[in-house]
């Protein structure tokens, strides 16, 4: 029976006898890897550039004897001890977050904005080849560090890390995710790529970036180096270090849009599966000690202190100061930009993921191959930043403007003059040849309804809209919020040109309508986006319309196919269990599940060293049921009956063939021999493999007591239970195992009849299974 998923790596597959590259997968297959036709098929998913057996992680508390006489044990300043780290480890990760992101922004506008000046001198001395050779080649040379990195030391880092850290608080082991190397990367990785002017942006991996950090302050640094302080005891366990990497992913999109309630609202409502109040307090706590280090670091940069950074940077989009005004008829452009907004996310989530399934066969290919598309994308991306505004028009500058503003030479500026006479400004330049922070600050700012040509935003969005598509995916940190920010605020921005006198709401304000509903239309969020929206816009007079945007797009584009985020954890093959079941499930019971799946693999309270090891070498499961043979009942009939005691896990089990915890002959242990062997510290630790441990043959005759290891309160269901019932009980708890009980117990029945894990409740499984599912499910939509 397939009690649990796979627990170790492997680079081949053996399927029908032969051996195949893993990640070979023709372009129609609907996973990176094919699936087994039964219930309890391999668990593979590609993470980083691997593909991978996973497991999924124990937020279930494994209430066994060391855990409960550990837990009567604690002292009031053991509590208090647990209390105070909790919020200290909170404050560490919010401050260490600001601090790292106010580094890669400094970085970032240095080096891209001095770049920038560069090239603005050779196009000022009409040294236009020497200019296109310097920008491309910088650009270049940029890509090439970003993605050398990710390819050859940490290829988890390459992309926004946001869906693994969406599928780790569901419950799925994401391995390689975390490490400091990935940290390392994920930084350096981010200023190459976002300073060499991809069409990325830096918010996608400053939300891994805090996770790295969450994680490695809950383990006590990486595992080479780590720290063995008695306190840290405490978060050796899944559902702790859950609690820190949640808080570390809302500092991430607090670091990045200065958005400390939005950032706890997208932990929320986008990445955490399972939230409580306390963990709303600790991630609140976070993001404000995240705002506090970013608000004293602009304070500190406007001093001059910071290089060129200080003007850019950030992406705040203060309209406080700006009059928000519309009438009952300004309701069309918005219901408008709503409609846009989810039929080109839907759309955008829709080409975007054939791009991904071209680019993962290129990336089969090898590490070169990986490489050569990244710099393919940098060098199409500089060719184009660089040589389209030539296409723009010289525009005379308003008078009323002072010269200092326009037109402006420098890196930012709301005017750029690029190769035009003195007095014009090239409105395609000030939106290509700049950062993206600074191009969606120009394309945002208001009180210039005839800045900008009709083209030279068609143009812009064109491409944006294709760099958008083509630069996801290739193996360098890249966020998904700047690409759509930049694209929505194109055709927002080009709906206020043609509507012109019709409405009385400003062109950037527009624009920010556009970015937001194309957000909305594609990652399918909107409390959370709309408290980052008004946060960066700083006007609760934006707040009415805004919510009328989200509301729209997201519903649009729920019509047409699910959000970007979570077509790439099915693209990598990420278990991932959605919060609402199918409706078909309703018409399945547990009892079927298990009827197409193995008998149970079980062992007795006091097992045989030989069977344990049997079990460990002929199963992959990573949890087992003990039963008691024999046992008398407190009420009821004096018969003898068969008791469920628990469900022992495969890391315990290694753990007892490791420190040779045997007995001559077969007998239950004292508390005090348990206590004296192993610690609930120790159980914690789920490193190790049957291959490792060498049994001799005299210990192979012995006997261990599983008594003391094994969780006594396990969850159970009947087998009469709808899958659907069971499938939200499985989420909402955070389960790893379900045992499936019998509905009638007679004498001679197992009182467990299988276990149910997180690969035997997902849909696709099911209904590989059992297709004819699928039919129903057709007339369900259609009904």
């Amino acid at each position: 029976m397939g009690n649990e998923e796979h627990n170790f790596n492997m680079e081949e597959v053996v399927e029908g006898g032969e051996e195949r590259d893993p990640e070979h997968n023709p372009l129609n297959e609907p996973l990176l890897i094919k699936r087994n036709r039964t219930l309890s098929g391999n668990p593979l998913a590609l993470v980083g550039a691997k593909v991978s057996y996973i497991e999924s992680l124990d937020y279930e508390i494994n209430e066994n004897d060391l855990f409960k006489q550990d837990w009567r044990s604690r002292s009031k300043t053991q509590v208090l001890q647990y209390i105070f780290l909790k919020w200290l480890l909170a404050f560490l990760v919010g401050l260490l977050t600001g601090v790292i992101a106010t580094l890669i922004n400094l970085a970032i506008e240095n080096i891209a904005g001095y770049k920038l000046l560069a090239v603005v001198e050779y196009i000022q001395n009409e040294r236009y080849l020497t200019g296109f050779l310097f920008f491309t080649g910088f650009n270049f040379l940029l890509t090439f560090v970003a993605a050398i990195l990710c390819v050859c030391f940490a290829p988890t880092a390459a992309g926004p890390g946001i869906p693994e850290i969406k599928a780790y608080l569901n419950g799925v082991d994401t391995p390689n995710m975390y490490g400091a190397n990935v940290l390392l990367v994920k930084i350096i990785g981010s200023i190459g790529a976002v300073s060499a002017g991809l069409d990325l942006g830096k918010e996608g991996p400053l939300v891994h970036i805090g996770s790295c950090i969450a994680s490695l302050l809950g383990q006590g640094g990486p595992d080479s180096y780590r720290i063995k302080w008695r306190w840290l005891r405490y978060f050796n366990n899944d559902r702790d270090r859950r609690d820190l990497i949640t808080c570390g992913a809302s500092s991430g999109v607090c670091a990045a849009f200065r958005a400390p309630v939005g950032g706890v609202l997208f932990a929320l409502e986008e990445v955490a599966t399972w939230w409580r109040s306390a963990l709303l307090w600790r991630t609140f706590f976070s993001t404000a000690v995240v705002v506090v280090i970013l608000r004293a670091f602009i304070e500190l940069c406007h001093e001059g202190k910071c290089g060129l950074f200080g003007a850019g940077g950030l992406i705040m989009f203060d309209v406080s100061n700006v009059s928000v005004s519309y009438h009952v008829m300004d309701i069309i452009p918005v219901v408008i930009i709503g409609v846009i907004g989810g039929l080109l996310g839907s759309l955008y989530n829709y080409v975007l993921h054939k791009v991904l399934r071209v680019y993962n066969l290129i990336n089969q290919k090898g590490k070169m191959y990986k490489l050569l598309l990244a710099l393919a994308v940098a060098l199409f991306t500089s060719v184009c930043q660089y040589g389209l505004p030539f296409l723009g028009n010289c525009t005379p500058c308003d008078p009323s403007l002072p010269e200092s503003v326009c037109p402006t030479n420098g890196r930012s500026g709301n005017y750029k003059q690029f190769n035009c006479p003195n007095g014009h400004y090239n409105d395609l330049a000030t939106l290509l040849l700049t950062t993206n922070d600074d191009a969606v600050k120009n394309i945002f700012s208001t009180n210039t309804p005839l800045e900008y040509q009709p083209t030279s935003i068609i143009i812009f969005f064109v491409l944006y809209c294709i760099l958008g598509l083509i630069t996801f995916g290739i193996a360098v940190p890249s966020g998904l919020f700047l690409p759509i920010i930049l694209m929505g605020s194109g055709y927002g921005r080009l709906l206020g040109i043609i509507m012109g006198p019709h409405t009385h709401i400003d062109h950037g304000l527009l624009a920010v309508l556009g970015a937001a509903s194309l957000m909305a239309g594609s990652m399918r969020m909107t409390v959370s986006l709309c408290v980052i929206f008004l946060e960066l816009t700083n006007n609760l007079l934006l707040l009415p319309i805004t919510m009328i945007v989200l509301l729209i797009a997201k519903t649009v584009g729920d019509s047409f196919n699910p959000s970007i985020y979570d077509i790439i954890l099915h693209l990598k093959g990420l278990p991932f269990m959605d919060a609402n079941p199918e409706p078909w499930m309703r018409n399945l019971t547990v009892g079927d599940l298990v009827d197409v799946k193995p008998p149970v693999v079980t062992l007795r309270g006091v097992e045989k060293v030989s069977n344990i090891v049997e079990a460990l070498k002929n199963t992959t499961h990573n949890g087992f049921p003990v039963m008691d043979d024999g046992v008398v009942p407190p009420s009821g009939p004096a018969n003898e009956a068969t008791e469920l005691h628990g469900v022992i896990l495969r890391a315990h089990l290694i753990q007892v063939l490791k420190k040779r915890w045997f007995l001559k002959e077969r007998r239950r242990t004292e508390e005090w021999e348990v206590r004296e062997k192993f610690t609930w510290v120790e159980l914690a630790e789920r490193e190790g493999n049957i291959e490792e441990v060498a049994v001799t043959r005299e210990e192979m005759e012995m006997y261990v007591d599983l008594h003391p290891l094994t969780n006594t309160t396990p969850f159970t269901v009947l087998e009469s239970i709808s899958v659907a019932k069971a499938m939200i009980l499985f989420r909402q708890v955070g389960l790893r195992h379900m045992l499936v009980v019998p509905k009638y117990q007679a004498s001679g029945v197992s009182p467990v009849i299988g276990i149910l894990t997180r690969q035997d409740l997902l849909a696709h499984n099911i209904l590989s299974v059992f297709p004819h599912l699928a039919k129903s499910k057709g007339r369900e939509k259609k009904n």
